[in-house]
């Protein structure tokens, strides 16, 4: 993988002033660092950007909408949470409906799945 570049962090930096509804949501949530644990928003690790990164557990958090279902998006997702895990970052993906719907419980499932990695 790419090496960070000038370009990927000014686009992290974009998207962070334009999120989304369930990645706001989330992030008031995890930017508290609950049980300690630090969290980044649009964080960029090589040509791609992640909406949430845990670097302690080099875990990688991805809220989807309906677009990644469609197309070739979920090619295009698999071959990048391949590429990430290459870089030793595991990748998991939430529905931004779930976190419409209930923004705690997917803190807390996110959570107990860090601490499970311990």
């Amino acid at each position: 993988m790419a090496r960070t570049t000038r370009a990927t962090i000014l686009k992290a930096r974009q998207l962070r002033k334009t999120m989304s509804k369930p990645e706001v949501m989330l992030w008031q949530i995890l930017r508290q660092r609950p049980t300690g644990i630090k969290f980044r928003r649009q964080h960029p690790i090589g040509c791609y950007i992640l909406d949430f990164y845990c670097p302690s557990a080099k875990l990688g958090i991805e809220v989807d909408g309906m677009t990644h279902d469609m197309g070739c998006r979920p090619e295009r997702d698999e071959r990048r949470d391949w590429a990430l895990s290459q870089k030793g970052v595991e990748t998991i993906r939430i529905s931004a409906q779930e976190v419409l719907d209930d923004p705690a419980d997917v803190a807390d499932r996110i959570l107990r799945y860090i601490q499970s990695l311990r």
